[in-house]
């Protein structure tokens, strides 16, 4: 039986840990051959691409690049045409997830979150899209605190970042939606990952994971399935939804 991204080609930004790691590998092994991204952490990507390759399904290969540069989003493609000579599936994952009240904003701190978590993902895409045909796949990632009543003042940068990739979505979801490529975003709740437990005390982590029905936090491998269907054929019809991935966190 062949597998469901059999010949498909992906690029998951963000993809050397985490959330990001987890959709790389659940991609590579439904037969895609994947491009992991990493802005830094070469041994982690070398992880990654290792656990693909050996799985003896889809390919990968790591590359580095910051994706809020878009010279640097351009090797990403490049790269991707250079040893596959396709890109089907774009997977935008790559996030800061800063803290700060309005009293703590800064013009340097606004700059790097709207840089990376809105622009780079937009400019992705423009670069991207020329390049897809029909039955192509754009995941974005916002989260469930954009829906969340519990959201706390500390995450205005970050959440305001998500709300632009919310509408981002809606509108481009019509717009490559008429040449049969999908755009759809992913928004997980509280997720056991490097970046949400940085910063966090034992009991901030405890008192979140009561929040949710479960008395528990997600863990990657809980969003990268999401991610996997709305990368198929399977999920043709499926455009410009926003799928929560929270347990309950958020309804």
């Amino acid at each position: 039986m062949a597998l469901p991204l059999a010949g498909k080609v992906a690029i998951v930004t963000g993809s050397s840990r985490g959330i990001g790691a987890a959709i790389a590998r659940r991609l590579g092994a439904d037969g895609a051959n994947v491009l992991i991204n990493y802005a830094s952490d070469a041994a982690a990507a070398a992880s990654v691409v290792d656990a693909i390759n050996s799985a003896g399904a889809g390919t990968a290969r790591a590359v580095q690049a910051d994706v809020s540069a878009t010279a640097d989003t351009q090797r990403l493609l490049d790269e991707a045409f250079n040893v596959w000579g396709r890109l089907d599936i774009l997977v935008l994952n790559a996030a800061i997830m800063g803290y700060g009240t309005l009293a703590e904003v800064t013009e340097e701190a606004y700059e790097r979150h709207f840089n990376l978590n809105v622009k780079a993902p937009l400019f992705t895409v423009k670069a991207a899209a020329p390049l897809m045909k029909e039955g192509g796949r754009v995941v974005l990632f916002s989260t469930s605190l954009t829906r969340a009543s519990t959201v706390p003042p500390n995450y205005l940068l970050y959440v305001s970042t998500k709300g632009a990739v919310d509408q981002m979505t809606r509108v481009l979801a019509k717009d490559l939606g008429a040449r049969g490529i999908t755009v759809n975003t992913v928004s997980p709740g509280p997720i056991d990952t490097d970046l949400f437990r940085a910063g966090k005390t034992e009991q901030i982590i405890n008192f979140v994971a009561n929040q949710h029905p479960g008395k528990r936090i997600g863990v990657p491998d809980e969003v990268s399935p999401v991610v996997a269907f709305l990368a198929s054929a399977q999920a043709s019809w499926v455009n410009g939804q926003n799928i929560m991935v929270n347990g309950g966190f958020a309804v």
